[in-house]
């Protein structure tokens, strides 16, 4: 544990790579009403916020409140059809990524997933603190 206090972008850097493992293995095997749609939903807003922290450890003040912000403003954008209208709807790698249909349930994944990064950084950062 001393070493992802001394070194905590080797921490994030474990979470992102284990996050990212998860949600390629959701997106390939899963299929069903409630992890593929709602858990990989949560678990992408706590894997941006890994990933801003392994470049960023510390520069980042309310990181969950800005990749929430980030999050919604894609999900916004899927309301008009944003891939559409930057000319890309045809490529299948955007229309993934940046998705084609607005759901507010998916901002509430969202949110919860950038709660779930903020309570455990904060519960980490308090552990490292009292050793």
């Amino acid at each position: 544990m001393d070493f992802f206090k001394r070194h905590p972008r080797a921490g994030y850097a474990l979470c992102f790579t284990g996050i990212f493992l998860t949600e390629v293995l959701i997106a390939l095997f899963v299929r069903d009403n409630f992890i593929r749609p709602y858990g990989g939903d949560i678990l992408v807003t706590v894997l941006i916020c890994c990933f801003v922290r392994i470049l960023l450890p510390e520069g980042v003040r309310l990181l969950p409140v800005w990749v929430f912000l980030f999050a919604a403003a894609v999900e916004i954008g899927q309301a008009f059809d944003f891939v559409s209208l930057m000319g890309l709807g045809e490529i299948a790698f955007f229309r993934i990524l940046l998705g084609s249909t607005f759901s507010w349930a998916d901002m509430l994944c969202y949110a919860a997933g950038c709660a779930l990064f903020w309570a455990t950084e904060k519960a980490v950062r308090q552990k490292f603190e009292n050793r």
